[in-house]
């Protein structure tokens, strides 16, 4: 199999996140796998990957146009049983469509949840920019032999984005990996990482500080409990894409949570999975939310999770009583956080008890990988 990516830098949010997951899945069932992406080969974050990868960047621009990846493709799709896009609205997509046929090779693509309705609403004149491109884009879905969703919710919505629209949407279980059984070490780099936190109790939102995850919903929601449980922080975990921190933290300061909300940037490896493991409960009131590979993560370790009704896997959280669930507004999240706090000890403990059992059912990325494997035999 050979899996395609703008780039795998883990800043750019879930799929390259997922990428990893996948790879690393594959070899788990026996399947070998390459990964090409347009990013530099010398980048930092590219070392001690695990599987072969070919970096044929660096790219140019977020359209990421490459002669080099064509011609790359064009000379290697026959060697693969399947080739598999990850994202759309990018130029490799083209020159992954155009080696597949060339090779006769059968091909897939993830849209990772860019086919939601909510980007036309919130993004118009980047609709328009995108309406303009949907000929060519179009081509690259309607040939593929699936377009891979990660829930029926993601796959009802994408149809409704541009038209036309006829694909072989096929829906995969998704997930993430859960870490090494090491907790006290990873809660210790967690500890290192953001020493202001101390061991008091927090909420973790981990993810891309971006308005579609509802950044400033959670900002607000906290400054209106803060009162009623006093010893509890919060961590705002994640990469400033968008220049938006600055923007953030003026609003915690003028709410004067100043001193409860911490800011440690993009968070990795241990000190990742310590932040999720010493979590009261991962926070994620997302506009928007194809699956949310934070959310699979926070249950991997058993922590319960609290999410928007955007974030499209919310009927499974609900169906598994592994955390709560409400509207991506101002009420919605205050709600959320309100109903986590009136919740008793041992109801918060069976809740926990639930989670890494309904990982394993539903997100383990071995799934992940035997659907992908089975989907091109």
């Amino acid at each position: 199999m050979l899996h395609v990516i703008a780039s795998l830098d883990p800043a750019e949010g879930g799929p390259p996140h997922a990428v990893r997951h996948i790879a690393r899945a594959y070899q788990q069932i026996g399947v070998q796998v390459e990964v090409a992406c347009l990013d530099r080969p010398d980048a930092d974050f590219l070392r001690g990957i695990d599987f072969p990868l070919h970096a044929l960047g660096p790219r140019a621009g977020r359209f990421g146009f490459s002669w080099r990846m064509r011609n790359w493709l064009r000379e290697n799709a026959s060697r693969f049983d399947g080739l598999v896009m990850h994202g759309i609205w990018t130029w490799p997509g083209l020159a992954v469509r155009d080696a597949a046929l060339r090779a006769a090779r059968p091909y897939g693509v993830f849209p990772h949840g860019a086919l939601d309705a909510w980007f036309n609403r919130k993004y118009p004149l980047k609709r328009l920019k995108k309406a303009a491109f949907w000929p060519l884009q179009y081509r690259v879905l309607r040939d593929a032999r699936h377009v891979f969703f990660t829930s029926e919710s993601e796959l009802e919505l994408a149809a409704k984005s541009f038209q036309p629209s006829v694909w072989n949407g096929f829906v995969v279980p998704y997930g993430a990996s859960e870490p090494a059984p090491e907790p006290e070490t990873q809660i210790q780099a967690w500890r290192q990482r953001c020493p202001g936190l101390r061991e008091r109790p927090y909420l973790l939102f981990l993810g891309r500080l971006h308005e579609k995850k509802g950044c400033d919903l959670l900002l607000r929601a906290f400054a209106a409990v803060a009162a009623s449980a006093p010893e509890l922080h919060l961590v705002m975990a994640g990469p400033d894409q968008v220049g938006w921190q600055a923007k953030l933290q003026q609003m915690a300061a003028k709410l004067g949570l100043a001193p409860r909300v911490h800011w440690p940037g993009m968070v990795t490896g241990d000190a990742k999975w310590g932040a999720l493991r010493a979590a009261e409960a991962f926070v994620l009131p997302s506009h928007q939310e194809n699956f949310g590979i934070a959310v699979a993560e926070s249950l991997a370790v058993g922590r319960p999770v609290l999410i928007s009704n955007q974030v499209n896997i919310w009927p499974e959280v609900h169906s598994e009583g592994v955390g709560l669930v409400d509207d991506d507004t101002q009420e919605g999240t205050e709600r959320l956080l309100r109903r986590w706090l009136a919740l008793s000890a041992g109801e918060r403990e069976a809740m926990a008890a639930h989670c890494h059992p309904c990982y394993l059912r539903r997100y383990s990325p071995v799934r992940t990988a035997q659907e992908l494997r089975d989907a091109f035999s």
